[in-house]
């Protein structure tokens, strides 16, 4: 098991270290190379990585990157400028949500599915990959340009949009039974909020302070990314995103002295989970479907990506 467990961890560093140096030489993003080196070695490739069961453990770790992601951007985000940027997120944000579901909900229903359970499908494809998207505004250095940002709204926005989504399964049939939050989860899930808005401002600060007093410097990485898996464990005990809590607890420690002191310890680890994230994704893509529908597929990309860039487009 040991041998296995290395010759596995061999075959991922060395996809990191070859996917992303490819892609860039091609000029492309690095998130297209790290999906190629999971096709490649997954399952439905070469097999270098068994089973579908591996790749969704693989993929369950590799998520944390996504909140390591959502924490360093939250760190160069005071308080006060998300604030100003709350027309964007509420405004942009809300307006993309909704008339991306208005436009997709017809479309939905030409497939048999009932007008209610559309609804739901077009609300959930209105939503996009967090992940993704930051990972290839931040590579083309456009996170902080007025587009950037604005782009960054929407998507903490749909973040946001997703707390409800998520109760609201039930209503819809949309899930298996017990599916979503009861009114108990909700309360649940806004105290875990106010939890990681209250310890954020108030006490890591000052924990930071003790720990960086002793010199230490794992000490600080130790607990900046305990903080993150913290938060992150926090969140999905209680259905939330764990990446949403990541943001907050980012944003928070933004005004902290230790904040650039934390992104640079940070920052290699982010790295490494999210291409290991983008990796899993890419073995856990099935090309025999692909294969199978290509045509159902593709129109079914083409047309999502052209209602929602055309809405996008409109709104901005």
């Amino acid at each position: 098991m040991t041998a296995n467990f290395l010759v596995q961890a061999a075959v991922f560093l060395a996809a990191a270290a070859i996917a992303a140096p490819i892609a860039k030489k091609l000029n492309i993003s690095s998130v297209l190379g790290y999906l190629a080196a999971g096709v490649l070695i997954g399952p439905y490739g070469l097999g270098f990585v068994y089973s579908v069961y591996q790749v969704e453990s693989i993929l369950h770790i590799a998520e944390y990157g996504v909140a390591l992601l959502l924490f360093l951007i939250g760190l160069e985000l005071r308080p006060k400028r998300l604030w100003t940027m709350r027309q964007s997120i509420f405004g942009l944000g809300a307006g993309q949500v909704a008339v991306c579901a208005l436009c997709l909900t017809p479309l939905a229903t030409l497939f048999g599915i009932s007008w209610d359970k559309a609804v739901f499908v077009a609300l959930a494809l209105s939503l996009s990959s967090t992940a993704f998207v930051l990972q290839v505004l931040e590579e083309k250095g456009e996170l902080t340009t007025r587009h950037g940002r604005a782009a960054f709204s929407i998507l903490l926005f749909q973040d946001l949009a997703a707390i409800p989504l998520i109760a609201m399964i039930p209503l819809w049939g949309a899930g298996a039974p017990g599916s979503g939050l009861s009114l108990v989860d909700a309360a649940f899930a806004i105290g875990a909020i106010l939890a990681v808005v209250v310890v954020g401002r108030y006490l890591l600060s000052r924990l930071y302070k003790l720990v960086a007093m002793t010199g230490v410097r794992e000490a600080l990485t130790a607990s900046a990314l305990l903080t993150v898996v913290g938060v992150a464990l926090l969140m999905e005990a209680v259905g939330l995103s764990a990446a949403l809590g990541a943001f907050l607890a980012g944003a928070l420690l933004a005004d902290s002295p230790y904040r650039h002191q934390i992104e640079a310890d940070i920052a290699p680890f982010e790295g490494l989970l999210l291409g290991l994230f983008f990796t899993a994704i890419g073995m856990a893509l099935n090309l025999n479907l692909l294969a199978d529908q290509t045509l159902v597929i593709l129109a079914g990309v083409v047309g999502l990506v052209a209602v929602k860039a055309g809405v996008i487009f409109i709104l901005g």
